[in-house]
């Protein structure tokens, strides 16, 4: 049965601290991942979506399945017997700053494979989304990306790509090597503003495409590639839409600001939920700002997103209660 968002890659546990780690404490045990932070926003926003990957036999991984199908995710997924499931540590080093300790190299998500992909999309998707993320874990991850992107773009189906470059996976020139071909396989483009030059085609006579540009200049490049919309986050200064008719921006929400983690990921789920609705360009970056303000608002990497119902707290007064 055809799905409105499919997804695929690493789910992590998460164990989150709220001061120094090398101090103690106690830890906090979440679900994360890019990926299934996607599909679980678009999911309390009323659609149907699905995510694919592999969790090590162990309760960790038990415990991301958990989860998920408690937040109603279809789950295309295998449960690796030799491998673990990854781990990461998240530590609040001060009020204003989070650091992420990965332990996740060669782990179970690590082996997703085309075949586990290939089985997912033959259940039909109206969206596939993808993210650099997973394409940085293996080179059998990477495989599995860029078969999914031809074949769902050859199907007819909605691509989006976000870039969500991790440093501590691959260098930017590694990056920029598999996510700029890749991109011409997307509908939808989705990257931080300091992330457009990893996918952008190099300016005509520039050479190298690492060479520095500028947001419009880039975005026009990938339109001009055949992309379609090109969706740029940039975070506490809002966010804009490229596409043939024009830009449109749009500021982010004044809110109190607790927890940045996840929040990329909340806007991605508001927005290509607005898409699946139907909503115009306006309104899916509406929608993609009201769900990010959600989850810098609250803690978690999603365990604050929003359902349908919810969206229009965040229009009552600041500090209010709804009675």
């Amino acid at each position: 049965m055809t799905v409105d968002l499919l997804t695929f890659g690493e789910s992590m546990v998460s164990l989150r601290s709220t001061g120094p780690l090398a101090s103690g404490g106690t830890l906090n045990m979440q679900v994360a991942g890019a990926e299934s932070n996607v599909a679980i926003g678009v999911a309390r926003l009323g659609h149907t979506a699905a995510w694919a990957g592999s969790v090590g036999a162990d309760p960790h991984g038990e415990f991301i399945l958990k989860q998920l199908r408690g937040e109603g995710i279809q789950l295309h997924h295998s449960v690796h017997p030799e491998r673990s499931t990854g781990v990461m540590f998240l530590e609040q080093r001060t009020a204003d700053l989070s650091r992420a300790f990965y332990y996740r190299e060669g782990s179970a998500g690590s082996t997703i494979s085309r075949a586990h992909v290939s089985a997912a999309l033959n259940g039909g998707a109206r969206i596939l989304h993808l993210t650099g993320i997973t394409a940085a874990l293996s080179p059998e991850a990477r495989d599995a990306v860029e078969y999914a992107a031809v074949r769902a773009a050859g199907d007819g189906v909605v691509v989006s790509l976000d870039v969500n470059y991790r440093s501590k996976l691959w260098s930017r020139d590694q990056a920029r090597a598999v996510l700029g071909p890749l991109a011409r396989h997307a509908t939808i483009v989705i990257a931080s503003d300091d992330e457009l030059d990893l996918i952008a085609p190099p300016q005509a006579g520039s050479g190298a495409a690492g060479t520095a540009t500028d947001e419009a200049s880039a975005a026009a490049r990938l339109l001009d590639a055949g992309v379609s919309e090109v969706v740029v986050k940039r975070g506490a200064a809002g966010a804009a839409v490229y596409t043939a008719e024009g830009r449109l921006e749009a500021p982010a929400l004044a809110v109190t600001c607790v927890d940045t983690v996840g929040a990329g990921d909340a806007f991605t789920a508001g927005y290509l939920s607005a898409r699946l609705d139907g909503v115009d360009t306006a309104g899916r970056l509406h929608h993609g700002i009201l769900a990010g303000a959600f989850a810098v608002s609250t803690r978690g990497d999603w365990e604050g997103l929003p359902r349908t119902e919810e969206l229009a707290l965040l229009d009552a007064a600041r500090g209010s209660t709804v009675r």
